[in-house]
């Protein structure tokens, strides 16, 4: 029957699910596809720290999350996974600490590194889809190198000063990050301006996008960019195309036959 509870979820979780659950095109079924489902996190500061708390609210079954560092002052205006008791601690340990506390059915794999080409592939073989949240290119990168090798989709999302951006990536289907950037700015640092609302604001997107595709509803963002800028509160949707010679997607792609003479 279309109606019937489906067996894992539980009566607890019919409460705490109760209110997502009378999303129409969600529902039971929705639930149940996030609880089967596993994600990656990298990292967890203003941006992805808001993209693990909503994930872990809305119930996604296992969360993966790399993070290296020990929490700062300097993180406390922005990452609300950080608490000031835990300044000088690591910060994967903090995180993975409020998010327990939120919701103790999600399975939490904390990792104290950032993501890199020499782990990228391992943490991407664990998920079934990817949150990519680096303030480095480097990072973003290699983790879209790995996702696209797997054949996982990506959650794209950024954010500088009032700005952000958001867009997804299904592997063969839609550009992939090396495609609208090739290779690192070189003008980027890791330190910019930043305000916890605004990168909190593009995270809570974030998240949206990732349960929508996990969960198989609504229209997530694939080869659509969305910008923001906080300062006017103007959205912007544009269209993105794969670069045909990327070295990374490319080879996904079917090869275009010239027609016979």
């Amino acid at each position: 029957m279309a109606n019937q509870v489906p067996k894992t979820i539980t009566p607890e979780e019919l409460d705490i699910y109760q209110w997502q659950l009378w999303v129409s095109d969600f529902g039971l079924a929705g639930q149940e596809k996030l609880r089967q489902s596993s994600v990656l996190v990298s990292r967890l500061g203003g941006l992805g720290g808001l993209v693990a708390y909503q994930l872990a609210a809305a119930g996604v079954g296992k969360l993966v999350l790399a993070h290296a560092g020990n929490v700062k002052p300097s993180d406390l205006n922005r990452q609300l996974l950080m608490t000031h008791d835990w300044i000088g601690k690591p910060r994967i340990e903090s995180a993975q600490r409020r998010l327990s506390e939120l919701n103790p059915r999600v399975e939490i794999v904390a990792v104290n590194a950032n993501v890199h080409d020499d782990n990228a592939a391992e943490l991407v073989s664990q998920v079934d889809l990817v949150v990519d949240c680096a303030p480095l290119f480097e990072e973003r990168l290699a983790m879209n190198r790995a996702a696209v090798n797997a054949r996982k989709p990506v959650v794209e999302c950024a954010m500088y000063d009032l700005e952000a951006s958001l867009t997804s990536v299904v592997p063969g289907q839609t550009p992939c990050l090396a495609c609208l950037t090739p290779t690192p700015p070189t003008a980027w640092r890791r330190e910019f301006p930043v305000f916890g609302a605004v990168s909190g604001t593009v995270g809570c997107m974030a998240a949206m996008e990732v349960i929508k595709i996990l969960a198989g509803f609504g229209e997530p963002l694939l080869g659509t960019l969305l910008t923001m800028d906080l300062r006017s509160m103007q959205f912007r949707r544009r269209g993105i195309s794969r670069r045909e010679d990327c070295e990374v997607c490319g080879p996904l792609w079917p090869s275009v036959q010239a027609p016979d003479a």
